[in-house]
This record gives structure tokens, C-alpha cells and sequence, in this order.
């Protein structure tokens, strides 16, 4: 899976690569007990320092979406994923609030909101299908 990091961006660069591995897990580019590269390793392909990578890991470790063994490395989570409860809705509402705010601030409707939203999601989905064997 290649991941995709912009250095000019305002996202911090822990979390573009947070974000790259949650949508290779959401898209089954990644797979449970699929290995990711070693923070050293990473950082190298990268070009960025480890300890932006193992701020990423460290984050996907505690929201439960890795493992990270000192024999096997870092792992996507073999087992099961962390489900949908109550603190992680609250959490989504908490994350879609601001950004509805600005959409509805900027002149979006609910259904163009509601349209994005949904080819965002499709897409995901799509690039996993490509991915099934």
C-alpha cells in the first residue's frame, strides 16, 4: 500500500499517515494480521523522522487498529476490529460537527453534504473490492 503524505499540507504528518493506514484497513488494502513496516523502516520511505511514525502507530495501537509485537512488528489487528460503540459515535459526532458547520457556513446543502459524504464512502469500499480474492 503506498502511503500518501503531503509535507506542505497543515495536517501534521502523524496523522496523514494515521489517516493513510485507517483507509488501507477501511478499503482491505490492509488486512487483519497484515504486517507494516518497522517504525525505522517507515520513517526511511518516508523521509520523515521516526518519531512522527511511531506517534501514528502509537495512536493506532491505543484506538485498537494494531498491534505492535517485539518479535512480529506491527500488525493489523488480527483478531477484531474496535467496534462502533457509544465513546467512538460521540467521538464521530464531535469530529463531523465542524465540519458540517463549515459546510452549511460555505452555502453546501444537506444533500450535497449527504453526497459527498456517500461517494467518499463508496470509494473506500470500491478500492477494497478491488483488493478481495
Amino acid at each position: 500500500m503506498l502511503m500518501k503524505i503531503d509535507l506542505e499540507s497543515d495536517v501534521p504528518i502523524y496523522q496523514q499517515l494515521h489517516n493513510s493506514i485507517m483507509e488501507g484497513i477501511a478499503s482491505k488494502e490492509l488486512a487483519p494480521g497484515d504486517s507494516l513496516p518497522s517504525v525505522r523502516a517507515m520513517a526511511s520511505d518516508l523521509g520523515v523522522n521516526m518519531h512522527t511514525v511511531n506517534k501514528a502507530y502509537q495512536i493506532l495501537k491505543q484506538e485498537g487498529f494494531i498491534q505492535i509485537h517485539r518479535q512480529k512488528g506491527v500488525v493489523i489487528q488480527p483478531d477484531q476490529m474496535p467496534p462502533a460503540d457509544e465513546p467512538y459515535l460521540e467521538s464521530l459526532t464531535g469530529k463531523l460537527r465542524p465540519l458540517i458547520s463549515e459546510a452549511i457556513c460555505r452555502g453546501l446543502d444537506e444533500k450535497q453534504f449527504l453526497k459527498i459524504c456517500e461517494k467518499l464512502y463508496n470509494d473506500i469500499q470500491k478500492v477494497g473490492e478491488q483488493w478481495k480474492p
